[in-house]
């Protein structure tokens, strides 16, 4: 996410500001490798476009308004949250209970819950800082 976040800071709809898998890397203080294979999934994913050349890098594919928490966990991860009793969700865990479960109800009302959440909360939330992030999320309650 620090990436994204680093990215967006940078966004201009207008004028895309290009940043380098180094620039990033020296910033966040991350190794380039870790950085470059993040990019690389975002920019599979749409998330991020690539530039090639001497003035290439990296920029956001679309407004951090329009990108949310739950596209890039999946771009990232594959799933917000895995219900590993599901066949075939991971082969090295194996549930001979799946069909008869009642956990299994409640990993996925889990994941449903988890994916509504993610999808509320856009990288531009995450921009403005903690204290407009909790007003967007939870309102006036609990003051």
């Amino acid at each position: 996410m620090v990436c994204l976040i680093y990215m967006a800071r940078r966004f201009s709809p207008n004028t895309p500001q290009v940043v380098t898998i180094r620039e990033i890397a020296e910033i966040e203080r991350l190794p380039e490798p870790y950085v470059a294979k993040i990019l690389n999934k975002l920019r599979s994913a749409g998330i991020v476009s690539s530039y090639h050349g001497k003035q290439g890098g990296y920029t956001l594919a679309r407004d951090p308004a329009r990108i949310t928490l739950k596209e890039v966990i999946e771009a990232l991860e594959g799933s917000t949250f895995d219900v590993f009793c599901e066949p075939g969700v991971r082969d090295d865990i194996v549930c001979t209970h799946f069909r008869l479960c009642g956990v299994k109800l409640i990993w996925n009302r889990t994941k449903e819950i988890l994916d509504q959440f993610y999808s509320t909360v856009t990288v531009e939330m995450m921009v403005r800082g903690q204290e407009p992030l909790k007003k967007d999320l939870v309102g006036t309650r609990g003051k």
